[in-house]
């Protein structure tokens, strides 16, 4: 049984790492803080997310953990954080772990810590699980080495697209030094589950044109395999506590537009085409492609992938399904044949001709 004071710190240090992202989940609540339902390659877990401490020196100006909020410091030990998390493993609560920090000093002594917690869980226990760490800025290369080492996973926060824009929200990080230097360092280390980052949508001025830039350099320099946006939302206490919070539509646009550039080819440069002062217009952003890329419907008998992947309701899979379906010598006859191979067709319908004529209008789509 857990002493009352335990379980408080438990559940305070799990809120205050809500909003590190690790990947898309469910967040519920239980008598020790935030555990979030996610997925893992083909794998779905439950992953015990906290802080090591709450404790930060940083003065990240949107940050609830920042130096300008008061509130209760805590922090674990790390022998008390892995028996902490070892409670939630063997009652079959949760099944990874996520650990993140404030850096509430010298950033390789807090690393260290967490490293020591982590050390004690591999080693003393014996988990083999899941563990996400995320890397503190500024601390040392042999440091992120060995969370590589240790962790299936590892990330950098770069919180903003560039220097200049952290520079708005924190006096405290170096964008290049801090952050895109450890990033380089973990990318040639090449960790068994590689490493994601996150932004903060909303908390200043920033485009989106600017975080999908940055999103497409992470990508293909620092062989990021997954860029989370998390959008702002005030904290009382900090410089920012009077603006608006982020709306929930322009996250989902920039996940959406995210996935486009990972998973269908769709370049930056199509995605700024569709922009509109630098951001994204209203609605879905493949659909804004599809109606200013086509003049007139396609037809899917002969469309090739390129152009299938650009059509609303036809992913990457539908597309070489019905690529493969032609290379057979078989033809898509009717909407039934896409709905078989997992075509969205209500949204595809509009873009669409099938075996020669076009198919029945839904009320409300615009016609090209």
């Amino acid at each position: 049984m857990f002493r009352m004071e335990l379980a408080e710190k438990a559940e305070a240090l799990a809120d205050g790492g809500r909003w590190d992202l690790s990947m898309d989940g469910i967040f519920m609540r239980n008598a020790l803080g935030d555990v979030v339902s996610c997925s893992y390659g083909n794998c779905r877990m439950r992953l015990f997310k906290t802080l090591m401490s709450n404790s930060c020196r940083l003065d990240c100006k949107y940050c609830q953990n920042s130096a300008y909020r008061r509130q209760p410091k805590l922090s674990y030990e790390p022998a008390e954080l892995a028996r902490v998390f070892m409670h939630f493993y063997a009652r079959n609560m949760v099944d990874g772990l996520f650990l993140s920090s404030a850096v509430c000093g010298d950033p390789d002594s807090e690393m260290g810590r967490m490293l020591e917690a982590v050390r004690l869980l591999r080693e003393s226990y014996r988990f083999n699980g899941y563990v996400h760490f995320k890397i503190l800025p500024g601390s040392s290369k042999e440091l992120v080495r060995q969370a590589c080492y240790y962790a299936s996973r590892v990330s950098v926060n770069i919180e903003a697209p560039g220097g200049n824009r952290l520079s708005e929200l924190t006096t405290g990080k170096d964008f290049e030094l801090d952050l895109l230097r450890r990033q380089s360092w973990i990318a040639r280390m090449k960790p068994a589950g590689g490493q994601t980052t996150q932004m903060v949508v909303g908390a200043g001025d920033e485009t989106d044109q600017e975080i999908l830039e940055t999103a497409d350099f992470e990508y293909r320099r620092m062989n990021v395999s997954r860029v989370y946006y998390s959008r702002f939302v005030p904290v009382e206490g900090t410089p920012l506590e009077g603006m608006r919070m982020a709306p929930p539509e322009r996250e989902r646009r920039l996940y959406n537009a995210d996935y486009l550039m990972r998973f269908y080819g769709i370049t930056l440069s199509e995605i700024e085409g569709i922009m509109e002062d630098g951001n994204l217009p209203a609605g879905d952003p493949k659909a804004r492609l599809a109606l200013k890329c086509f003049d007139s419907a396609v037809d899917v008998n002969s469309a090739g992938y390129d152009e299938l992947v650009r059509i609303p309701g036809i992913g990457p899979g539908s597309a070489g399904r019905i690529i493969a379906l032609r290379e057979r010598g078989l033809r898509v006859k009717c909407g039934r044949d896409l709905r078989s191979i997992g075509v969205a067709l209500k949204r595809a319908e509009p873009f669409i001709i099938i075996d020669g004529g076009r198919q029945g209008r839904i009320q409300g789509y615009r016609r090209l």
